[in-house]
């Protein structure tokens, strides 16, 4: 029996077809195997495929080099996640473009309670290194937990990986290139740290060089991790206003740091909040009160509340979140059996209510 992984890997080195077209075969053929021994008669007539493209599907090297790539990936002890896996981060599952499969080395848990990436300039000042530091130094006083991300790249990127590691944060690095090597070299001792507090992440297959265009593909994963995106500093130009405008177009929160007016380096936040496109903040705090996160609460705090959910005559969403905590639209639609129309017009009333808070990536809980 061929090793489902084959196909799956396959699909992503096929000619001519992106991660959104690869996600229409899926549905229309039901499996990525099948993708693979369909009649090139029957794939033509899928929408979007035609006989250019069904004759790439089924040229024999595309499994020769997905076989190769699994056997790099097995001997490297390396993951890969697909996107039917119900592993599969479930924020980044909600963007259209997501890859069909990325693959991952170290102990990454994206899907943890709160994740964030920091980003910014690659010409990064004092400033803009202090103010990373101290961002992070005080958003783990407040969250253990915190995921941070960013682009394992000069400048901020590194910056925030480095700082995540002082703070005992987990991180993950979104590489531009495949996992046999790490760019830039010099960052190859903190890439190595973060495998046992983290790890790196790619959509590319090994022997990817980092080329330009590999730096803003990889942006998406970035952002589409991530329940915001910070951009602490930026030129009018660069990578991080890209993540920002991918973040944006996903409906997450994008925050920045502001900077005088005639600083090259701050001339790209002072842009994104000009436009309304993010918001300004200054310090952790600024952050922590316009995403609703809270610290942890005093025991008698939660009895109180405890009693006066007990009290109350609950609607099946709030039952939900209080034994749930936290949850997606989409798992509520499923474990409440709601349809999804259905269940965002009772989530909005339930909102105006008071009884509970919209949290970003689709992120619904209960008002404390």
């Amino acid at each position: 029996m061929t090793d489902k992984r084959i196909y799956q890997i396959g699909l992503t080195m096929i000619n001519g077809v992106g991660d959104i077209l690869a996600r229409h075969l899926l549905e229309s053929l039901g499996d990525e195997e099948a993708i693979f021994t369909e009649k090139k008669s029957q794939l033509e007539k899928i929408t979007g495929i035609g006989p250019t493209l069904s004759t790439e599907i089924l040229r024999a090297d595309v499994l020769q080099k997905a076989e190769k790539e699994l056997t790099f990936i097995e001997k490297n002890k390396i993951d890969c996640h697909f996107y039917t896996d119900s592993t599969y981060p479930h924020r980044l599952k909600q963007c259209e473009d997501a890859p069909i499969l990325f693959y991952s080395k170290g102990n990454i848990k994206p899907d943890v309670q709160r994740v964030i990436s920091v980003v910014g300039t690659r010409n990064a000042t004092t400033y803009g290194k202090d103010l990373t530091e101290s961002l992070i130094r005080d958003l783990a006083l407040h969250f253990p937990d915190l995921l941070v991300l960013s682009g394992l790249a000069y400048g901020i990127d590194i910056c925030a990986h480095r700082s995540a590691l002082q703070n005992q944060l987990p991180t993950i690095g979104v590489l531009a290139h495949g996992l046999d090597r790490i760019y830039p070299a010099i960052h190859r001792n903190t890439a190595v740290e973060m495998l046992q507090q983290g790890g790196l992440i790619t959509d590319f297959p090994s022997g990817t060089n980092p080329d330009k265009q590999n730096f803003i593909k990889r942006n998406r994963i970035v952002a589409g991790l991530s329940d915001a995106s910070l951009v602490v500093e930026s030129s009018s130009k660069g990578g991080s206003l890209i993540t920002a405008d991918i973040a944006f177009s996903y409906g997450r929160d994008v925050y920045c740091f502001p900077g005088r007016v005639a600083d090259e380096q701050s001339k790209g936040c002072n842009k994104l909040i000009r436009e309304n496109k993010a918001g300004l903040i200054t310090c952790a705090a600024d952050l922590i009160a316009a995403l609703r996160w809270e610290s942890n609460e005093s025991p008698s705090t939660n009895v109180q509340h405890s009693l006066a959910f007990e009290e109350e005559n609950a609607h099946p969403i709030v039952t939900l979140l209080k034994e749930k905590g936290e949850q997606h639209v989409n798992q509520m639609a499923i474990a409440l059996n709601i349809p999804i129309r259905n269940l965002t017009t009772q989530l909005f009333e339930l909102e105006m209510e008071g009884k509970i808070k919209t949290m970003p990536g689709g992120m619904f809980r209960l008002v404390r």
